[in-house]
């Protein structure tokens, strides 16, 4: 494991179900050697009402992360088209002072 240890919201495990096996080890392999070593660098953030959180391209599947710290926390995995109607995933934990999520630094 790299510098950043990885973990996962519940939910991405249903997410994973839905994607085929092959698609699957791409994205596995995507948050191996992306998201372990550096996902500030690899990921794009969002931008504004998805302040906070980041996003790695693996094909057509999107990768939706929080970095805190070391800390890298998976919070979706899903087709491009479907990623961003499901955003509101964490509407509940948006700070209310800066409008970010998770308490994420910008």
């Amino acid at each position: 494991m790299g510098p950043y240890p990885i973990s996962f919201r519940p939910e991405v495990h249903k997410d994973l179900d839905e994607i085929p096996g092959n698609i699957q080890k791409r994205i596995k392999k995507a948050i191996e050697e992306r998201l372990e070593t550096a996902p500030n660098r690899y990921g794009e953030r969002l931008k504004r009402s998805l302040l906070g959180l980041w996003k790695v391209r693996s094909g057509d599947y999107r990768i939706i992360y929080t970095i805190l710290e070391k800390n890298v926390t998976v919070w979706m995995i899903a087709h491009r088209k479907k990623v961003y109607p499901r955003t509101d995933i964490g509407c509940e934990n948006r700070d209310e002072k800066d409008g970010s999520y998770f308490g994420a630094k910008r």
